[in-house]
């Protein structure tokens, strides 16, 4: 019987708040999974790797704990930590051995956290599960024209290859998993993200414009970190060929990870275009505070070169906002083309504007469109992808567990 489970999430914290920094979409999926685990009556404990010289433990709540172990480094970045993750893997071996810790199923969150997971699965001759939440080369695939370190590549390869079950976000992911790296596919349970529907849910749009100090205006919303992978550069090239039939805003929700990005490339656009009257940069917003943007928005535009599920997507849609996004990775996962917002195949500023301008224009089909989305988010809570990850962890009981391989 499965009592206590051990997250490993060495590179990033889910305490630290989405937005902020690195932080996004995985902080969110590995804390509220874990809470989500609780109420089935699991333990989690999530080993994440400690910004300080000391070992600590904070409680997410009574039935999770989040374990701070130091690997000695002081880099932020994922793949400058590849030569920490021994001593990482050293420390965690330590405290299972001090604490006498038991654990039925160990489950990774990124690959850095795999190659670990693995071996502290062998030791506690247990099943070791791997959610990848990003994959290198589909990264490379999406056609920014940038490359992931060697040792990723080589580490996800062989992980993949010796995995003994991956979750999957979609089958996007998985069709990537069995043919870019030759995954088996009978190891790949596909599992849509989750969305918390009691705080992302539908509220009076006028209300929420209104404290948004944006009374009588058209709203498009973009959120996440700036950075070229999320195509901020297309929606503001978009915004130049929209009609709106109110004024228009386009509020841009996220924390500046790469800031030469913003002041070199989005601003002098934003200039070159004439928009500094209608774009307007939100900064980092707190995540109990995101659902009165979305709420605000007559649309949720996810324009990102790649998106492994698409978690602003699902948020949207659960407030009951048409979600318009690139046809890329996870997010057709989602989004329902024509019934809950549109999926554009083309990064071409005018069907994107073509598409905001069908929805602001066209009052019945946003109000309907917003109905159906969050009918969909309905099907895709926390607590329904805890209920299907806790069936694999029961089918994981009974395979063999990791042994000298």
């Amino acid at each position: 019987m499965i009592q206590r489970v051990a997250f490993i999430c060495y590179h990033t914290c889910p305490l630290n708040a989405p937005g902020e920094g690195k932080s996004g979409g995985m902080n969110v999926y590995v804390s509220a999974l874990a809470q989500a685990l609780n109420t089935i009556g699991l333990e989690i404990d999530i080993f994440t790797r400690s910004h300080s010289v000391h070992n600590h433990i904070e409680e997410l709540n009574s039935s999770t704990r989040v374990i701070h172990l130091s690997d000695g480094s002081r880099e932020q970045e994922p793949s400058a930590l590849i030569s920490s993750a021994p001593e990482f893997t050293k420390q965690l071996l330590g405290y299972i051995d001090s604490h006498q810790a038991k654990y039925q199923i160990v489950h990774s969150h990124y690959w850095l956290s795999s190659s670990i997971g693995h071996e502290i699965a062998k030791h506690l001759d247990v099943a070791h599960i791997t959610t990848f939440h990003t994959l290198a080369k589909l990264k490379m695939q999406s056609g920014m024209g940038s490359t992931e370190p060697i040792e990723r590549i080589q580490a996800e390869e062989s992980l993949i290859q010796s995995s003994q079950h991956i979750i999957a976000f979609s089958q996007n992911e998985k069709d990537a998993i069995v043919n870019f790296y030759g995954g088996n596919p009978d190891d790949v349970t596909t599992l849509p993200c989750g969305v918390d529907l009691a705080k992302f849910k539908p509220m009076d749009q006028n209300e929420s414009l209104k404290q948004l100090g944006l009374t009588d205006h058209n709203v498009i919303l973009c959120v996440g970190r700036l950075e070229s992978l999320k195509g901020i550069d297309l929606l503001i090239n978009s915004t130049s060929h929209i009609n709106s039939p109110k004024p228009l805003k386009v509020l841009i929700a996220g924390g500046d990870s790469d800031i030469k990005y913003r002041t070199q490339h989005l601003d002098s656009l934003i200039d070159t275009l004439q928009l500094s009257n209608v774009v307007r940069f939100e900064g980092r917003i707190a995540h109990e505070l995101l659902p009165l943007y979305y709420n605000a928005a007559d649309v949720c535009v996810v324009p990102s070169q790649y998106e492994s599920f698409g978690l602003v997507a699902l948020e949207a849609m659960a407030c009951g906002t048409p979600v318009i996004a690139a046809r890329v990775g996870g997010l057709p996962t989602i989004i329902k083309h024509g019934s809950t917002g549109y999926l554009k195949s083309w990064r071409c500023p005018e069907t994107f504007a073509n598409s905001v301008e069908m929805i602001m224009q066209n009052p019945n089909l946003q109000t309907t469109m917003g109905a159906k989305a969050r009918e969909r988010a309905k099907s895709m809570s926390w607590s329904s992808l805890a209920d299907n990850i806790y069936k694999v962890y029961n089918d994981m009981l009974v395979v063999k567990p990791i042994r000298n391989t």
